[in-house]
């Protein structure tokens, strides 16, 4: 039945469908309450410069963008069938259409350019803050001056199966899925993982950076408003992936002094033993705290030797960059006779020293490693 052609009646019933729809469509709007905006709105420096940047960019995009799609839409209005516009079959080239047409993306291109390669040095996540906001410069120590800088607090990552462990080596505590800093305090975070490749991100504060075993990533940040704010991995890396989030929390200098005043309190001893227990795979950890931590647990953690049992990889490297373990490696540091300094004619290279043998607590020199080789 043709409700358009047909009488009122039909007409109101058509109108009444149009409605019906519309309003139909608009509880999926609700569905947006739960979209989050902290990216648009972050509550740190360097991940607001970072939204800046994103919007200049994406500014400067659009200047392309929207002409081209409202000339497709005017083209297409303009030369339609029943248009009585001009037809130039013949017409191939306009100096003035081909000067805009290659001159404003070209533009747009350098300036975006030059805008990523600031940023790129500028938001350097190793590189130290130069500012708490953009009205707040950190303070430099000048002759003459009484403003104390405020140094970085340094808080050691450690990506674990699955949760994160965040360690304080100057106020002697750590935390387990929980992170807290004081407002308008440099932070240096010092990153790695226990096992496989994860990422720390915080939206609200900076962007991410990986967390790797045997390595150490960085990242420097500041927090300018007071909140909780929500951190997670954003790589995957295993069965207990989604629910390896923390909370991170920006507070006030007394509250900060609080807090780590109740971890001393409430804490529990974290050394190297119950360090290993911890760092087992388990999932949906609540938050826990830890004091008495051994100054140099974040060291062995990070050279894969909590275990006093296992060799840590920098001395494993240093033995190597020595020749490796035993005269059986030593070809891997022997000079070449066509070495390029004996072919410039220099000196030949003096020759490099090997290792002979690896001391154990209870062979302390050595002897049984080089008496074995001697009777091979």
């Amino acid at each position: 039945m043709d409700l358009e052609n047909g009488g009122p009646r039909n007409r109101e019933v058509s109108t009444l469908l149009r409605i019906f729809r519309a309003i139909a469509v608009l509880p999926l709007f609700a569905l947006l309450g739960g979209c989050q905006w902290v990216l648009l709105a972050p509550s740190g420096d360097v991940a607001l410069q970072q939204r800046n940047l994103l919007l200049a960019s994406t500014a400067l995009m659009l200047l392309v963008i929207v002409p081209v799609m409202a000339l497709t839409i005017f083209f297409a209005w303009r030369y339609r069938a029943s248009a009585r516009a001009s037809y130039d079959p013949d017409w191939n080239h306009s100096l003035p259409l081909e000067v805009v047409i290659w001159s404003v993306p070209l533009l747009i291109i350098i300036v975006i350019g030059a805008m990523t390669w600031m940023g790129t040095h500028l938001l350097d996540p190793y590189r130290p803050l130069n500012r708490i906001s953009a009205s707040k410069p950190v303070v430099e120590a000048r002759a003459g001056s009484t403003a104390v800088r405020k140094q970085p607090l340094v808080i050691e990552v450690v990506a674990l199966d699955w949760k994160w462990l965040f360690l304080y080596p100057a106020q002697g505590i750590a935390s387990l899925n929980e992170v807290v800093a004081p407002v308008d305090q440099p932070i240096e975070f010092r990153i790695t993982s226990s096992a496989v490749m994860n990422s720390l991100f915080i939206p609200a504060l900076a962007g991410q950076i990986y967390a790797m075993p045997g390595m150490q990533t960085k990242l420097n940040a500041v927090i300018n408003h007071a909140g909780e704010f929500e951190g997670f991995s954003a790589n995957y890396s295993g069965a207990g992936f989604s629910d390896m989030r923390f909370r991170f929390r920006g507070v006030d200098d007394a509250a900060f002094g609080d807090w780590v005043q109740g971890a001393i309190r409430n804490g529990t001893t974290l050394g190297r033993d119950e360090y290993l227990v911890l760092e087992r795979p388990s999932e949906r950890e609540p938050v826990r705290y830890f004091r008495d931590i051994p100054s140099d647990l974040f060291t062995a953690i990070l050279n894969m030797c909590v275990d006093r049992a296992k060799m840590c990889t920098r001395d494993m490297m240093a033995m190597d960059a020595r020749g490796g373990g035993g005269k059986e490696g030593i070809h891997t540091v022997t000079a070449l006779e066509y070495d390029k300094s004996v072919r410039r004619g220099g000196q030949p290279l003096p020759p490099r020293p090997f290792v002979m043998a690896i001391c154990t607590p209870t062979d302390v020199y050595g002897a049984a490693g080089v008496t074995a080789r001697a009777v091979n």
